[in-house]
């Protein structure tokens, strides 16, 4: 069984769903400090002037002193501007009209919370489902795991009865693979460098933007676009 553990992010690019698709189970890991200025609450589009961030805003106590799923929602109108900004970039894209009342409903019901990591979990798991991806998530708080940064991922995945990590390649930097391996736990890592170009709105492609973009532009063969398994 294969395990991924990561932090939600705000709608993700197509190599984040990729990851999903690959695993068994996601472990949503929210539970750990969050961190300003990332990809928690905050995603590109791709607009006629070149991409564009949107930003869920946020209330932070301190200093980088919050977890991610103790973080607040600051203003209920940022549903209502983001679906404008994804409607004004995206009205003229091929597949803007199969797409465009599932996730104006997806907005409606994230208006109404009032928490990033429900926010978060909403858009990942429902667009996990329109990519044809039925892997499990569920949240790193269910877990008794404790320890430091490796020791509490190993422990997670042993409580999973996993045999495989798989993780990106930043984690190169931090991750301590021997205590995986001392447990029988085999670690892989992503590989983003092959994803096929496809044709998008407003000009040259850009790769690095919320997975929106390829539902848009690509429709029911979005998956071929975002799955591995698919290339």
């Amino acid at each position: 069984m294969r395990a991924v553990i990561t932090q939600s992010n705000y709608i993700p690019w197509k190599g984040s769903f990729d990851v999903f698709d690959r695993a068994d189970v996601v472990v949503l890991y929210d539970d750990v400090q969050y961190t300003r200025r990332d990809w928690r609450n905050r995603n590109r589009i791709k607009t006629a002037q070149g991409t564009k961030w949107i930003t869920v805003p946020v209330k932070v106590r301190g200093r980088y002193s919050q977890r991610i799923d103790e973080v607040e929602i600051s203003d209920a109108a940022w549903a209502k501007s983001h679906w404008g900004s994804i409607e004004a970039a995206y009205a003229k894209a091929p597949y803007f009209d199969l797409y465009r009342d599932r996730l104006y409903n997806l907005y409606q019901q994230a208006s109404k919370l009032n928490m990033l990591s429900p926010v978060n979990h909403l858009f990942l798991t429902e667009i996990s489902q329109w990519l044809r991806i039925d892997t499990q998530f569920r949240w790193s708080i269910e877990f008794a795991a404790d320890g430091g940064q490796t020791e509490r991922l190993v422990g997670i995945c042993q409580e999973l009865g996993a045999t495989e990590y798989l993780s990106g390649p930043a984690a190169k930097a931090y991750l301590d693979v021997d205590q995986f391996a001392e447990v029988g736990i085999a670690v892989e890592w992503m590989d983003f460098s092959h994803y096929p170009p496809y044709q998008q709105v407003h000009g040259a492609f850009e790769p690095a933007v919320s997975v929106i973009d390829v539902l848009f532009n690509c429709g029911d063969d979005a998956p071929n676009f975002v799955c591995g398994r698919n290339f």
